[in-house]
């Protein structure tokens, strides 16, 4: 650590509350199929998205961002819950520290904090976003990487398996060549929409789907079976969330690399999962396994256990830009398509100048740490409560 980081104080946080709601043609799009797009059993209609929003500045006035999206169904917290873990338990461990001393901020707040991994990663990825600020580089070059030319994927929820068609065939003519299919209604709907697909673009995409824990394990493995001969990349979720003995049971019985979400927030889930044989791809966003720090981790040992890693999230502009120069950072350890799709489905995300998705592709934004701003009235417009401001006493 130079003189230049050792002065980098961290002297306030930040953290609002805000709700985004989805574009009007995405919730026409998910009302026709029970307002959610996919087979998890949630009973209230998901209509946008909730998320904490930390702006993090230090001694010198560089700010840093970071943003945890949340849902009930699957996180189990809400952006204010996120805000009052900081303020009451992890502020502490954060003020009055260099951003360049993250590692031991992560631990100290693993040490004294259970779990709560949105609400440490909110801090973590902040902290990121600081140190490139200070030495006036991306993000990405802080963890080790450099920008690079992301390959994305397309969201496709549950619908009739015309209507997925028609939207596939949208993404495709845009440029992409991979998506991600919601499934789960029944293995013969799973079956009808994989052939469907396969007989509009043949090999010129590669699937992977997503099952939202709708099936038993023993479902799970004929489902999964019955579409294998459509080439799938990935199966996420197949099994309930907690099931992590279901999803070994699935994983040895068939060929398609399993990978886990609604049932994985921490790096030591991870690691439980695979070493159950329980997966065969590991899943990365902001909030799981908890911001940047241990989601390289989770990356390197996916690396080193020659599994897949599949970057997905459908946030707003800040945690797209952070899982972007995640994704640049180990860039070429991926071998799946990053999956971003809040800039498709939101009314907003937050930030001044829109992240650049041409042709099926996501550019790392330019400039040092994550290279967006945060738009203060789009903040003000979306805002769910007051802003928490936490200082050095």
């Amino acid at each position: 650590m130079d003189s230049q980081d050792k002065i980098a104080r961290i002297v306030s946080i930040e953290l609002t509350p805000v709700v985004i709601p989805f574009q009007e043609i995405v919730r026409e799009a998910m009302s026709k199929s029970g307002g959610l797009g996919m087979a998890i059993p949630a009973e209230e209609a998901w209509t946008g998205i909730d998320c904490a929003i930390c702006k993090m500045t230090d001694e010198a006035g560089n700010v840093g961002l970071g943003e945890s999206y949340v849902w009930w169904p699957e996180t189990g917290t809400s952006p204010n819950q996120i805000i009052e873990v900081i303020r009451q338990a992890l502020a502490k461990y954060v003020l009055g520290e260099s951003p360049f001393n993250v590692e031991n901020i992560c631990r100290r707040m693993d040490n004294n904090v259970a779990r709560s991994e949105a609400a440490k990663g909110l801090l973590d990825m902040a902290c990121y976003d600081l140190m490139g600020k200070v030495r006036g580089i991306p993000a990405c070059e802080v963890m080790g990487g450099k920008p690079a030319e992301i390959p994305m994927a397309a969201l496709i929820p549950l619908m009739d398996p015309d209507g997925m068609v028609t939207l596939a065939r949208m993404f495709v003519d845009q440029g992409y060549r991979s998506l991600r299919l919601k499934l789960g209604h029944g293995i013969e709907e799973d079956v009808a929409i994989m052939n469907a697909m396969r007989k509009e673009f043949g090999k010129q995409v590669r699937i992977r789907v997503d099952y939202n824990q709708a099936y038993s394990p023993q479902e799970a493995v004929k489902a999964i079976k019955a579409i294998e001969p459509n080439d799938i990349d990935v199966a996420e979720q197949p099994v309930a969330a907690t099931d992590y003995v279901g999803m070994a049971y699935v994983q040895k019985r068939v060929k398609t690399p399993l990978m886990a979400h609604e049932g994985c927030f921490s790096l030591s889930d991870i690691v439980t999962l695979a070493e159950l044989g329980g997966i065969g791809a590991v899943g990365i966003n902001t909030e799981r396994p908890g911001g940047i720090t241990p989601a390289l981790k989770a990356m390197d040992f996916a690396s080193q256990h020659r599994m897949g890693i599949v970057i997905h999230n459908q946030s707003a502009g800040i945690s797209s830009a952070v899982l972007i120069h995640l994704a640049a950072a180990r860039h070429a350890e991926l071998g799946h398509a990053v999956e971003l799709f809040g800039y498709v489905m939101l009314e907003d995300d937050l930030i001044t100048v829109p992240i650049d998705y041409s042709g099926g592709i996501a550019r790392v934004p330019a400039g040092a740490g994550w290279g967006v701003t945060l738009d203060e009235a789009a903040l003000d417009k979306y805002s769910t409560g007051e802003t928490v401001k936490l200082t050095l006493p």
